[in-house]
């Protein structure tokens, strides 16, 4: 059987690209149905503008990340889309944002949610997101994250926003996330909330108790296996749903008194500790591999 070949969208941005109002973005939304359409509905012209609106596109090219080249490929698992930015050539090393994203129905599983929702929602669920600046290299001021590559694009809170608008043109009930790591949820966090309220309690304890650890060491701390629970078992991460509720009922389930109550259970009942002797060994270990200075190191 002949191999269906891979449906792909790219386009390049550069000064001479006509912005568009927001006016001409939702009359360019449903041109045509297609998977070669983000989400199988809107344009490349149209999440174009979207950058443009949000300005994307005005701090890549602060950044000096410009010109930028989209890609847009759907043909692995549809629904499933998976779309990328490019700092001037479709190049592994020159990857700014590599998302894959779909719409998805979500039916809450524990059963808090279950009594409190009688239906399912519609979110736009975000399956991974990788945001990094290729132009940057790390320093012992600033290394890397478990998992990163480069250095993150700090545009975090932008780019949940840009997030935030495509949900609500596209009538989302709100956001999904599965964070990989412990500290991609701590950052998610600013906006999101995990479904399940002792997960929420779970990963606020963490960062509560060591507050004073900077946040990349926590990441490492909890990536090399050296946290762990007040009997000496290992902790290890296990990601769950988080999201950004954007309908009322949402909302109303992440304010309630109960979701609330069972968070401060978990926050007041919950206790860990670091093993700092086998993370300095890990850490040297890991050094040593890579020929890399120890800048994650404790400070004694």
């Amino acid at each position: 059987m002949k191999k269906k070949p891979v449906q792909s969208r790219e386009s390049i941005l550069d000064d001479s690209a006509s912005l568009l109002e927001s006016e001409d973005v939702f009359a360019d939304l449903y041109e045509k149905k297609g998977s070669d359409l983000f989400l199988g509905k809107y344009t490349m012209s149209a999440i174009q503008a979207v950058l443009e609106k949000k300005s994307f596109i005005k701090d890549a090219k602060k950044k000096k990340l410009w010109p930028v080249v989209f890609a847009l490929d759907s043909s692995e698992f549809p629904p499933l889309q998976r779309f990328q930015i490019f700092y001037r050539e479709k190049k592994h090393q020159n990857l700014v944002v590599d998302l894959k994203i779909k719409d998805t129905i979500f039916r809450p599983t524990n059963r808090l949610a279950e009594a409190t929702f009688y239906s399912a929602f519609k979110l736009l669920s975000l399956e991974w997101l990788t945001l990094q600046n290729p132009l940057l290299q790390f320093s012992p001021t600033r290394p890397p994250l478990p998992g990163q590559i480069y250095p993150g694009l700090k545009l975090g809170r932008k780019v949940l926003d840009i997030f935030a608008y495509l949900a609500w043109i596209n009538n989302n009930d709100g956001i999904l996330a599965f964070p990989c790591y412990l500290h991609n949820a701590l950052l998610f966090m600013r906006a999101f909330r995990f479904l399940r309220p002792e997960k929420q309690g779970e990963v606020l304890t963490i960062r509560r108790q060591f507050r004073d650890v900077p946040f990349y060491k926590l990441a490492w701390v909890v990536y090399l296996g050296c946290l762990k629970y007040a009997d000496g078992q290992v902790y290890e991460w296990e990601a769950e749903e988080q999201i950004y509720p954007m309908n009322k009922r949402l909302k109303h389930y992440f304010d309630s008194r109960e979701y609330k109550d069972r968070v401060k259970q978990t926050v007041f009942s919950q206790k860990y500790t670091v093993d700092w002797v086998l993370f300095d060994k890990k850490m040297k270990k890991k050094s040593e591999k890579k020929g890399e200075s120890n800048s994650l190191k404790r400070e004694e």
